[in-house]
């Protein structure tokens, strides 16, 4: 069977998209594994596949799959690109879309000038919603690694984020610590790990190793929770600019028990079939 795809990015993070829509498409985690490798398959960081809804109050329902092949939570940067993809391909004529993932449903706004307006929802910092463990909720935790202690956030945003502030992100240890964090005892169902450097009120710097993943050019998410972990410590205010390393997001969050707002760019790449 021939399958249509279509290579997207957002930022530089990229994705191989599949619509199972009007296709009969059933994606495992071996096929999820092919298709993300760089050298033997389509090559990306995630596969995103978009079905028929599961209930009348959505539109689409939104499966994301990391490219070790396990199906995670949430992805801002990839929520960008299925806007674009269902309105480009005619897929529906509404805006805002509503999609559902795993654990929330999503909002998505094409804006006036072609940037994607997200409703992210509201973030969690309760450790048993993270889940992160801990016997109560605290700004910063103590994380001890391989002898060493580092201060961290710990929130979700659909999925589960460690972020921690460093004085300058081009040395952080991302390739080095980034690893040993996202599969730290203390977070069941590993994390996200974002390494932060605040440059002003309005704009902070950003890297992230995704879980499952490795380091990648932007993370949507990543972006979201970084924010957030900034304007509870008072280091930021709304709106902020995170400027990754694949282009910038802005966020914005007026502050605990309202949605959070995510808006930035998503490109299609290129279309085409692929033998499955």
């Amino acid at each position: 069977m021939l399958m249509k795809f279509t290579k997207m990015h957002g930022l530089g993070n990229d994705f191989v998209v599949i619509d199972a829509v009007t296709q009969n498409v059933r994606v495992s985690a071996q096929m999820v594994q092919r298709l993300s490798n760089r050298t033997r398959g389509i090559g990306c960081d995630q596969v995103l596949v978009i079905e028929p809804p599961s209930d009348p109050t959505i539109d689409f329902n939104y499966r994301i799959f990391n490219k070790n092949g396990e199906e995670v939570e949430h992805c801002g940067n990839g929520a960008r690109c299925l806007a674009l993809y269902v309105s480009g391909r005619q897929l529906t004529g509404k805006n805002p879309i509503r999609v559902k993932t795993m654990n929330r449903i999503l909002e998505l706004e094409l804006t006036n000038n072609n940037l994607v307006r997200v409703d992210m929802g509201i973030p969690q910092s309760e450790p048993t919603d993270i889940p992160f463990e801990a016997e109560q909720r605290e700004l910063l935790y103590p994380l001890d690694v391989a002898g060493s202690q580092y201060n961290i956030a710990a929130l979700s945003v659909g999925n589960p984020h460690a972020v921690m502030v460093v004085d300058n992100i081009d040395t952080a240890p991302v390739e080095t610590l980034g690893p040993q964090l996202e599969v730290h005892s203390r977070f069941p169902n590993k994390v996200n790990v974002g390494f932060m450097q605040i440059i002003d009120r309005q704009h902070i710097r950003l890297r992230v190793f995704e879980r499952g993943v490795g380091e990648t050019e932007a993370c949507g998410t990543g972006a979201c929770a970084a924010a957030v972990a900034a304007m509870q410590q008072e280091l930021v205010d709304s709106p902020v600019t995170v400027h990754l390393n694949g282009g910038d997001l802005q966020i914005d969050w007026q502050g605990e028990t309202t949605p959070l707002f995510m808006t930035g760019p998503a490109v299609s790449v290129f279309h085409g079939r692929i033998r499955i």
